[in-house]
């Protein structure tokens, strides 16, 4: 089993007013967080998954809960608290990307302590990523998880910077500084790294990144595909696929869960696995997650491909 630990919550996107009516919007709501998109992407690509957060005993928590069990993942992992759920308000630019406005101080999903650190018996690896990396307590305590396990189970990291959230650039350059000294793969996207290190040249900061325990790194770069670094064989490029985009929200969380498909489906699922990819290997995992997260631009919001999708 493979534990994806974060946030959940519940996207709400803006509709057009059928009505006219110039003071009336329109919200569609959508379960998701980036953790619990990869979570439910694995699921639906074919990897028994479960997801380590806290959930809202409140209607929005509930019915999180429904959906992650609707889904097929386990509920294990998932701890219930007394507090709101996190709400993020999406607009999508013309380009398709989304632009997100959280409202999620002292909400449920943030609320994780050491006090519920899990153990581990079942699970194979850990994927962590986005703000909850660095809201507090359940950044410390994500951080405690990933430290107790680095080299013993596979790690995974997709900062998936979010600065409303937590504006604090600085304190997230230091959490990712440590994180990535412990995950074994890694994937980033370009706006994350302007974000992060906008006077440095990409490659360097990867390069440095792979100066530590990871083995590959993705770097992720929307309508002009994605790119590979390897420690043992080197980088390249592959295009994007050719697809009509209907918005981009998802396709990072679908690159990911992707990525852990792959090397689930081929027996690498561990810190040896990955060590062990040759070039070909390597590829063949790169070329399957840009055709899944297309499938997931061709779609709006968070709608994860499933595997029969991809065969």
């Amino acid at each position: 089993m493979y534990l994806v630990c974060g946030e959940a919550l519940f996207d709400f996107f803006s509709e057009d007013d059928a009505s006219g009516q110039a003071s009336k919007v329109n919200f569609k709501a959508i379960a998701g967080g980036s953790p619990f998109n990869v979570a439910v992407g694995l699921r639906r690509l074919g990897v028994d998954s479960a997801l380590f957060a806290g959930l809202s005993t409140d209607y929005l928590g509930r019915r999180l809960q429904q959906v992650l069990q609707e889904e097929g993942v386990r509920p294990d992992y998932l701890v219930d608290f007394a507090a709101p759920t996190t709400l993020a308000m999406v607009a999508v630019g013309a380009n398709g990307s989304p632009h997100y406005s959280f409202r999620g101080e002292g909400c449920a999903d943030r609320q994780l302590s050491l006090a519920h650190l899990p153990s581990l018996s079942q699970v194979r690896g850990l994927h962590i990523g986005s703000f909850s990396l660095v809201v507090q307590p359940v950044a410390d305590t994500l951080l405690a998880l990933v430290q107790r396990e680095s080299g013993k189970r596979l790690i995974t990291l997709d900062p998936n910077v979010r600065l409303n959230p937590q504006p604090n650039i600085a304190l997230w350059r230091e959490r990712v500084a440590t994180l990535v000294q412990l995950a074994d793969m890694i994937k980033v996207s370009d706006e994350d790294l302007s974000l992060l290190y906008p006077e440095q040249d990409p490659q360097r900061v990867i390069e440095s990144w792979l100066e530590h325990r990871c083995q590959l790194v993705f770097l992720t770069r929307g309508g002009e595909g994605a790119s590979v670094f390897s420690r043992a064989h080197g980088s390249w490029s592959v295009p994007a696929c050719s697809v009509k985009i209907a918005d981009t929200v998802g396709a990072g969380d679908t690159f990911q869960a992707a990525l852990i498909t792959w090397l689930t489906e081929h027996r690498l699922d561990s810190v040896e696995g990955v060590q062990q990819l040759s070039r070909e290997q390597i590829d063949a995992m790169l070329g399957f997650a840009v055709r899944a997260a297309a499938l997931t631009c061709s779609k709006t919001g968070p709608d994860l491909p499933y595997r029969h999708q991809l065969s």
